[in-house]
């Protein structure tokens, strides 16, 4: 049904082949053509390209070029270089590109939908829509790698992990993950490491949503886990063939009941197994948290918790567990510790990086979170409080039972226990019910062929109860007589929450809308974003997130669609999601796009499966060999191992390029079973490699595929396509080259582009038809849903639309003449470490800051914390080579912004050298106590030996603009050997 609906989609005469809605020009009155309008001005490429047109020419003749051509022909390898302009079509003005797309998503039908499954309506409170989902001052944050300059989010963050952990019972809570199915495939990873013994089956219960189900077998596939999906109340653990490591319980059950877990929670424990309940955060204000009755892992979906459907996301999921557990949690985790002056601070606590630290040893590739997801759904717990949650939910119970009730007095079979959801029988009369709701644009659930599914949730009404029971036509009593309303309770006897939750005093001090906006804007004002400086991260690209971009995710066209609606109902998210496949496919040159993946790390391991699904279908499922740099990210290795793939690692020469030579030996080593290579362009090192067309011929000579990492397409686009040069697969960061913001940390898309011969491979899903292709052989889902974070979508939509082709190639290019001239400009000050073969880098560069450990005891990160004094956020540290950092000014940023990060780096510099000379003392100096905050300043003594004006206001701009940081450096290896994770009274804090 899908393919042939987007057939329909594309041929529908409205739209046009680049995506624009067709419109004829109307006649006049007297039958002639009315003379044509000019079009508005397209002016959103000189809005978000930061240089000037005089100021590109005045950063090239610093460079020695006429142009940006001769550039470009200078630093990219003409062998790669596209011969033809891209192909997207004609930019559109701001203006243009919102109507457009608002005529496309007016083709969405919101009904309204009582399918759950994981997924449910909710109330965004606009004090958290309009100052946290719509703010740049949160959006734009990166990932807390400075956590001095993030002690806003971090804090927020820990709310969410205090609040996962009252709700679920747990000790220790992690940051978020990608969404509820992703933590359950999560869930099964850690508990197959933690297992002891040779265990190597994972039992899941076949009440879990099927979305889930999908998930976990598609992480188990390549790891050799079996997956028993059966009834726990028939199942025994005694099984020789196939001892289990590892259960999987929903809680409630996906269609509604409540079972009292307590016995099978035993049997398995008995039986060396660790328990993971997915459970409902809401239900869980009235029911047993899951650590009550044992479990050893709690994960689940806060879409709930303030969070839009979104089609499908982007969601925070939860994970919590152990304290015992604390070191083998995937993602991130915020933990309390203590800065320079002993203050409480915040910031990512044990392997904060696992996968660059322990690459093909890592237990998780998972190296971000949902944090702008997590801030909501801890912010919606503030806002609402413990008597809030608990109101929300004894309403949403409330209205079931009522459901439940006349139901029952209807004739129909209900079931027994629930919180809000049920399951009502309906035998032959499940066709007609369903599509008697779709007549009055209600959407229910299907469960089996004679049942129907109902979920409640915080917008349902009175006046939806009445809508609902109009659709159950009253049943014969000569075929089955009305049943007596069912006097129990139902939530079991043995299930009701006792012990109390969210009673710390921030779930309790911000009741009134006033002192929550305040509270929003004291978080925010600690943390530096893109509102207020440049973020210079190497290989991240911090690009504009601009406004239009940002508008439609809030749009009910986009925001109210559930998941697993029928797809007729989706219209308009179709023909944005086969216009932006199309667009992409263009930039990249590949034959197919999936947009399940939702994040970077997701699209890695995605591509690596479809490769391995490709080598099994020919017979060669022994091909488990992948070759990979060793200056690749460090997720690429965790990939392959998840995907069950061996590592055999790529030296790099001096030039930080591949190793040619130790690649051809590993290939011919290796060739029988060389399942892939892995590779980043332009490299890890900031370099257009001239070998890689060499490098991918290598690699299929010897039957393997190149993946290539896609973090660094931002140096691509319109220039050179992946495809063209050797690629067979391509993960592409939406969240960096495409504009969708970080979030402080997510969300983000990572979606994959194919060759043709791995178009049938891509990604299906369990619950919703992508494919009508009998050919197909996709893998299993990788994702909750089936296009991923369907509702951010827009914002790529939105980039692409208005920048054009010809807008999308300056870009790139002024990306890498800003890196050139950032390069330029700091070259007599800092060693730039790698350079391409005309002595150009790509789109960011390398500054070697090493040999001042030797010449005046400066670390990388004194450097870093330095940076802050300044107003920047320090570029990436230390990654991918010791002691350096790497810059990457992306095309956004303007010329006086790119001078003033120079010149805070020549003045850092000129400290430096005052060490160097013995003019400071090394252990006492500008550097050395950075950064200096407020309270550092304030004090009655002044010792150091520096003014407190250098010390705070380094430059012009930072005395009429300073950022200050909201604490001193802060001890990371305290708060790992004394790690807290929740919030603690602040009486507490004094104790650290």
């Amino acid at each position: 049904m899908s393919s042939a609906f987007y057939r329909d989609l594309q041929s529908a005469s409205e739209i046009e082949s680049n995506g624009n809605i067709a419109a004829e020009p109307a006649p006049a009155k007297n039958g002639k053509a009315r003379t044509a309008l000019p079009d508005l001005p397209a002016d959103f490429e000189t809005r978000h390209i930061g240089p000037r047109d005089a100021e590109i020419q005045q950063m090239l003749t610093l460079l020695g070029f006429e142009s940006l051509a001769h550039l470009i022909a200078q630093a990219v390898p003409a062998s790669i270089r596209l011969a033809r302009p891209l192909q997207i079509g004609k930019p559109r003005s701001e203006a243009q590109a919102l109507s457009n797309l608002k005529t496309i998503a007016s083709k969405n039908k919101i009904f309204r939908s009582f399918i759950g499954m994981g997924y449910a309506n909710c109330i965004t409170p606009p004090v958290i829509q309009r100052n946290i989902l719509e703010n740049p001052g949160w959006y734009t944050q990166y990932t807390p790698y400075q956590p001095e300059i993030a002690q806003g989010r971090l804090e927020a963050l820990l709310n969410f992990q205090t609040m996962v952990i009252d709700l679920t019972g747990l000790e220790i809570a992690n940051a978020s993950l990608l969404d509820e199915a992703t933590a359950a495939a999560e869930a099964m990873a850690m508990s197959y490491g933690l297992h002891k013994g040779k265990a190597n089956a994972f039992w899941v219960s076949e009440l879990c949503h099927p979305q889930t189900i999908d998930v976990v077998k598609t992480r188990a596939l390549p790891l050799g886990i079996e997956v028993i999906v059966g009834d726990h109340r028939t199942f025994e653990f005694n099984s020789p063939d196939s001892p289990i490591f590892g259960v999987l319980l929903q809680y409630p059950a996906t269609d509604g009941a409540i079972f009292d877990y307590q016995e099978f929670v035993n049997r398995a424990h008995a039986a060396g197994a660790l328990v993971t309940v997915a459970a409902d955060l809401v239900s869980l204000t009235l029911l047993k948290p899951p650590g009550e009755f044992g479990a050893d892992i709690a994960i689940g979906s806060t879409q709930r918790f303030g969070v839009p459907l979104g089609y499908g996301g982007p969601h925070a999921a939860y994970f919590a567990t152990k304290e015992a557990h604390k070191r083998q949690i995937p993602g991130r985790l915020v933990g309390v510790s203590k800065d320079a002056l002993g203050q409480p601070a915040l910031r990512l606590a044990l392997q904060t990086r696992e996968q660059h630290i322990r690459r093909d040893k890592a237990t998780s590739n998972i190296c971000t979170a949902q944090v702008l997801l997590a801030v909501i759904a801890g912010m919606y717990a503030v806002y609402h409080g413990a008597e809030g949650l608990k109101q929300i939910a004894d309403r949403i119970h409330t209205l079931t039972a009522h459901l439940a009730t006349q139901l029952q007095q209807q004739g129909y079979i209900v079931s027994e226990t629930f919180f809000d959801t049920l399951r009502i029988e309906v035998g032959s009369q499940q066709p007609v019910i369903f599509q008697n709701a779709i007549d009055h644009q209600i959407n229910l659930r299907k469960i089996g062929t004679d049942a129907i599914g109902i979920t409640l949730d915080e917008t349902t009404t009175p006046q939806d109860l009445t809508d609902l029971l109009a659709l159950f036509p009253p049943l014969s009593s000569s075929l089955h007589p009305p049943a007596c309303p069912s006097a129990h309770s139902p939530i079991p006897s043995s299930l009701p929450r006792t012990t109390p939750y969210l009673t710390h005093p921030v779930f309790s001090d911000y009741r009134s809308e006033t002192e929550m906006l305040r509270y929003l804007y004291r978080l925010q004002s600690k943390d530096l974003s893109l509102t207020t400086a440049m973020i210079p991260l190497g290989s991240c690209t911090m690009k504009l997130n601009a406004t239009s971009e940002m508008i439609p995710i809030t749009w009910a066209e986009f925001g109210q669609i559930h998941p697993f609606v029928p797809i007729d109902q989706t219209e308009g998210y179709q023909i944005m999601f086969r216009q932006l496949e199309q667009w992409l496919s263009e930039i990249t040159g590949f034959a197919g796009i999936s947009l399940q993946p939702n994040a970077g790390s997701q699209g890695e391991y995605t591509g690596l499966l479809v490769i391995r699904q490709y080598h099994e279908s020919r017979g060669e499922g022994h091909r488990k060999i992948c070759l990979i740099p060793e200056s690749a990210h460090g997720t690429n290795p965790a990939s392959a191992v998840m995907a069950g793939m061996k590592v055999v690692p790529i030296a790099c020469d001096s030039e930080g390029n591949i190793d040619i030579g130790d690649l051809r030996q590993k290939a011919e080593q290796h060739g029988e079973n060389l399942a892939a290579l892995m590779v980043t362009y332009p490299s890890t090192h900031g370099v257009f490699e001239e070998g890689i067309r060499e490098i991918c011929e290598i690699v299929h000579a010897h039957g393997g595929q190149v993946y290539m990492d896609g973090a660094n397409m931002n140096a691509q686009v319109g220039l050179c396509r992946p495809a063209d040069f050797g690629a067979d697969v391509c993960h592409l960061n939406l969240h960096k080259t495409f504009c969708i913001p970080h979030g402080g940390g997510g969300p983000g898309m990572g979606p994959i582009g194919v060759q043709t011969h791995l178009v049938p491979f891509l990604p299906g899903h369990a619950v919703v038809e992508m494919f009508s292709d009998s050919q197909r052989n996709p893998i299993g889902a990788v994702s909750a849903a089936p296009w991923g974070s369907g509702s951010i979508l827009p914002i790529s939509w939105m980039y692409i639309a208005m920048m054009g082709d010809r807008g999308l190639t300056q870009a790139t290019e002024v990306a890498i003449l800003n890196a050139n001239y950032i390069a330029k400009r700091l070259e007599g000050h800092y060693p730039v470490l790698y350079k391409g073969k005309n002595g150009l880098v790509a789109h960011e560069c390398i500054l070697d800051l090493r040999q001042f450990k030797k010449s005046a005891g400066i670390e990388v990160d004194d450097l870093a914390k330095r940076l802050i004094d300044y107003g920047f956020h320090p570029p990436t540290v230390s990654w991918p080579v010791a002691g350096t950092v790497m810059v990457e000014p992306t095309e956004s940023e303007s010329l006086q912004e790119l001078d003033r990060f120079c010149d805070a780096m020549i003045a850092i510099r000129e400290e430096i050298r005052e060490i160097e000379a013995g003019q400071v003392d090394r252990d006492n100096n500008l550097l050395k106590n950075a950064p200096h905050t407020a309270a550092a300043l304030l004090v009655d003594t002044w010792e150091r030996p520096y003014s407190r004006e250098r010390a705070a206001y380094p430059t012009a701009w930072t005395k009429a603009n300073k950022f200050w940081a909201a604490v001193a450096r802060i001890d990371n290896a305290y708060g790992d050997r004394n790690l807290v994770c929740s919030c603690l009274p602040m009486e507490a804090y004094q104790t650290l």
